[in-house]
């Protein structure tokens, strides 16, 4: 096994993790107040506009209109997890006084960052290489994809968190075998489930890991601190289903529309499934990631790793559009693909620690490479790939003072109008396509007021649309949007 170098001491390794979170934390809490329109924004307005109706309802100064709009969109989304992110935004916003999305931003990021400790420990425990579980906990960090993913104010930042946890502590009770080790496990399970269902693939991932690497399954069977681990993962989320299911019946339709076996034997999926995971860690570090794993990784850890590959691809099986489709899909991949490089870490930095060209410089080398990743992410989302969104949600919110919030709007607009309901506070039909132009024109603005366009894009590829709202007199127009007057035909 590999050991700590005795110039490594821990008070050095504690000031290198220390450095690393600064790191983290100065990127993910940059700029917490842009719009939730930079990653996502379906599913980042979906929660916020759940936390927006729960805060309102208990808004004493609250416009009665805003208060029966936004119970109304809160009620109008469907429910599938519970409203754990929600209800923090909300605790934080009542405290503040104030709805601001920075605050639920900075409890995503707080929950990344929490996970990076919980990276570093069970890649120490893996490879017993204190430096290889930096470079591990480096790129859980640094990789620039987690950036924007691990402030997004959805609870999968949330997921990674207590899925980090219940390896770290599954681990352990694989290793010890004690009481106090299944039931941490079993806790931290319970509740990453209980967030998320699907991460039942990577709590089972493991939890199967754990046994197979430090005993049987025959043993496992056999002992009861298995099935208390088992029955602490399984009861929450159990529980939940049961309520939703049979109690109250907010999950009765949410299940359909996610499982396509036929997937399976589809090339094409598999490409786009590859592209996903491109864009999440990248081709370069999933092949050293492999590397890790397969060939340089020790019998125990290997076969624990093997466990949570395998958990991800029949995840990515029982999911296949989303996870073809959806790149969040794939963000527990990034923890998986950094406790791979901690095998290939542990075996190739000592060899390069020790020479004697790097033995004086290593500590400038270290710290310009640090500083090179942070960089180079900083670049690549907060000053290039992220563009300011402020003058988007503007728009948005000009468009609803514009119709004054009124019913009775058809829109062709982007991100199933969740934009427009949030932040101009303006519910709205979505137009759709119809192979009967003229009927499904007809029966869509039927009562219907207005038309707005934001999607130029989409316009344009609608020739007999954009011919047809022509006819109409234009109610407001900006280089952001039109508004057509479907009660004022043109003279």
């Amino acid at each position: 096994m590999n050991q700590t170098p005795r110039y490594l001491s821990p008070a050095k390794l504690a000031f290198a993790l220390t450095l690393l979170l600064g790191l983290g934390a100065f990127l993910r809490f940059s700029d917490l107040s842009q719009p939730l329109l930079d990653f996502h924004p379906t599913r980042q307005l979906f929660s916020a506009i759940k936390a927006r109706g729960m805060y309102y309802q208990a808004l004493p100064k609250a416009p009665a209109w805003q208060k029966e709009l936004s119970y109304r969109q809160w009620q109008g989304e469907a429910t599938i997890e519970p409203l754990i992110v929600e209800n923090i935004a909300v605790f934080f916003y009542t405290q503040f006084g104030q709805e601001n999305t920075a605050y639920p931003r900075a409890v995503s990021a707080t929950f990344w960052l929490t996970a990076a400790l919980f990276i570093f420990l069970l890649s120490k425990n893996l490879t017993a290489s204190p430096p290889a579980a930096i470079f591990s906990t480096a790129f859980f960090l640094l990789i620039p994809y987690s950036i924007p993913a691990s402030r997004a104010f959805q609870p999968d930042p949330l997921m990674v968190l207590l899925i980090s946890f219940f390896w770290w502590s599954i681990e352990a009770w694989g290793r010890k075998n004690t009481w106090p080790w299944a039931v941490l496990a079993g806790l931290a399970g319970g509740l990453a489930i209980f967030v998320k269902l699907p991460a039942v693939f990577f709590i089972a991932g493991g939890a199967i890991g754990a046994i197979l690497a430090y005993s049987n399954l025959a043993t496992a069977v056999k002992s009861p601190k298995t099935w208390l681990t088992a029955l602490l993962c399984v009861l929450p989320a159990a529980a939940y289903l049961y309520y939703g299911l049979y109690v109250a019946g907010f999950l009765g339709q949410q299940f359909g529309g996610r499982f396509f076996p036929t997937y399976w034997i589809d090339p094409y999926f598999y490409l786009r499934w590859l592209l996903k995971v491109d864009l999440v860690v990248g081709v370069f570090w999933l092949s050293l990631a492999s590397l890790g794993w397969l060939i340089l990784a020790a019998k125990p850890a290997k076969v624990f790793l093997s466990a949570l590959w395998s958990g991800y691809m029949l995840y990515g099986l029982v999911f296949p559009h989303h996870i073809a489709s959806h790149d969040y899909y794939s963000l527990p991949l990034i923890p998986i693909v950094a406790l791979s490089l901690a095998p290939l870490a542990a075996d190739i930095l000592p060899h390069i620690w020790n020479t004697a060209a790097f033995r004086f410089a290593r500590i400038a080398i270290l710290l310009s490479f640090s500083f090179f990743l942070f960089a180079y992410t900083a670049i690549a989302y907060l000053d290039g790939r992220l563009q300011d969104t402020r003058l988007s949600a503007q728009t948005y919110a000009e468009i609803g003072e514009t119709l004054q919030h009124q019913p009775g709007v058809v829109a062709l607009t982007t991100d199933y109008g969740y934009p427009l309901a949030y932040y101009g506070w303006q519910n709205v039909s979505l137009w759709e396509y119809s192979e009967d132009f003229e009927q499904g024109f007809s029966k869509q603005t039927f009562e219907k007021a207005y038309f707005v366009v934001t999607d130029f894009d989409e316009l344009a590829r609608q020739p007999q649309l954009a011919e047809k709202l022509s006819a109409y007199q234009v109610f407001a127009q900006t280089r952001e949007y039109i508004i057509y007057d479907l009660k004022a035909p043109q003279p």
